[in-house]
């Protein structure tokens, strides 16, 4: 399997993999973006037949704090607890998928993967690639016979503030921003206390790594979006990413991940960098 397919699976052939019937796969549902309300009440009005809906700022996150920012890492057996809620068991194969390219979705592709579940996949395109195929959905709550899986924790690599700020300046990696660019320049911060960067790092916005279609980049166009940012294609350099609360950022480090590169994440981003009055802010491109 290549590391593409490791990672994205596309519609058709998600289908394929549905009609199949077989018990070890679950469906889950992230309707979540930045100001949404109503995620629940879209995943009921039509979801692919059988996904789970996941809440991602209760079942995918710790409480919000200054000290740890708006989506902390969730702690390990509330992950678990919400997995086997989920229906995940042991050797479960996962898809996940949102309505804004995976940029959602990848939150539970990364955590589920950093605990330790090793297949786990982005629906390509998300809901509007199943569609599109002409494939149906169905309406209503889905609730699973619970599962067991047991979750183990740091199969993905993360990093504190003093590890991105070291990777950062000191030369000894590259540090991506997957936020929009004009929060990177700070021309902008709709939702954290301060505006700007971490000094050194390099804006990379996520959406950047999508098409029009909401579908992942082909494997040549991603790699040269990566290289021109500076990652490597040796792989011998460490790379790092983040974003508002470590959410987009996971959809960066899966994309990257669909090239090859492992990619660790700072959970806490820039809603705990831009908290802490002691970490210094750039502005500017």
């Amino acid at each position: 399997m290549s590391a593409r397919d490791a990672v994205l699976v596309p519609a058709r052939a998600l289908h394929d993999e549905v009609a199949a019937g077989t018990g070890d796969l679950v469906l889950l549902d992230v309707r979540w973006a930045l100001g949404v309300t109503d995620g629940h009440e879209q995943y009921l009005a039509g979801h692919l037949p059988g996904a789970v809906f996941v809440d991602l700022e209760t079942e995918l996150a710790a409480p919000p704090s200054p000290e740890r920012g708006r989506h902390p890492l969730p702690d390990l057996a509330d992950l678990e607890a919400a997995a086997r809620r989920w229906g995940v068991r042991a050797g479960s194969r996962v898809v996940a998928y949102d309505v804004v390219g995976a940029t959602s979705a990848a939150r539970v592709w990364w955590l589920l993967r950093w605990a330790g579940l090793a297949d786990v996949r982005l629906l390509d395109g998300g809901l509007g690639a199943w569609t599109g195929a002409g494939f149906a959905l169905e309406q209503g709550e889905v609730v699973p016979v619970p599962g067991d899986v047991v979750l183990s924790e740091g199969e993905l690599l993360t990093l504190t503030p003093d590890d991105a700020a070291h990777l950062a300046s000191s030369g000894a990696g590259l540090l991506l921003d997957a936020r929009a660019g004009e929060r990177f320049r700070g021309e902008v911060e709709p939702v954290d206390p301060r505006a700007g960067h971490v000094p050194g790092a390099v804006s990379a916005p996520t959406v950047q790594n999508l098409g029009p279609d909401g579908r992942f980049l082909g494997e040549d166009a991603l790699r040269e979006r990566f290289e021109a940012l500076g990652v490597r294609a040796d792989g011998e350099q460490h790379v790092g990413v983040y974003c508002g609360s470590g959410v987009t950022a996971a959809h960066e480090v899966a994309a990257l991940a669909t090239l090859g590169v492992d990619a660790a994440l700072y959970a806490g981003s820039w809603s705990q960098w831009s908290n802490d009055e002691t970490r210094p802010v750039a502005t500017g491109a």
